[in-house]
């Protein structure tokens, strides 16, 4: 019903910066949250940024003042601008959507994209 496709992942060498997209698509009546996620190898998966409908965002703390998470509500689409990436930053990242769709009588549901691998050189 909901699809999520991420873009913009890569390899960059510390210090640079990427920014990667999340276009939901499908039969959408409306997004609430809009989040962010990574999980590197062997690590638990965590949130790293989130975006509610309101406008309101929040940070991991370990991103905070390098990474801005947006959103285009025309375009069902968030972003998330990352800035001064350390090696620690490696992980594949993915988004997840909070989505009322048409046939969902209002009630919302999570939605997950594939991800995208963001791999930081020292």
């Amino acid at each position: 019903q909901v699809q999520l496709v991420e873009s913009g992942g890569g390899l960059v060498q510390a210090g640079g910066s990427l920014r990667l997209s999340c276009a939901a698509s499908g039969n959408i009546f409306s997004i609430n949250d809009m989040n962010w996620y990574r999980q590197a190898p062997g690590m638990q998966r965590e949130l790293v940024a989130g975006s509610t409908a309101d406008g309101s965002t929040h940070y991991l703390s370990s991103v905070k003042e390098r990474f801005t998470i947006s959103r285009d509500a025309a375009k069902n689409t968030v972003y998330l601008q990352m800035n001064n990436l350390k090696p620690e930053d490696t992980a594949v990242y993915n988004c997840g959507a909070l989505v009322v769709t048409t046939t969902s009588y209002g009630y919302d549901h999570w939605y997950w994209g594939q991800g995208t691998q963001v791999t930081v050189s020292s």
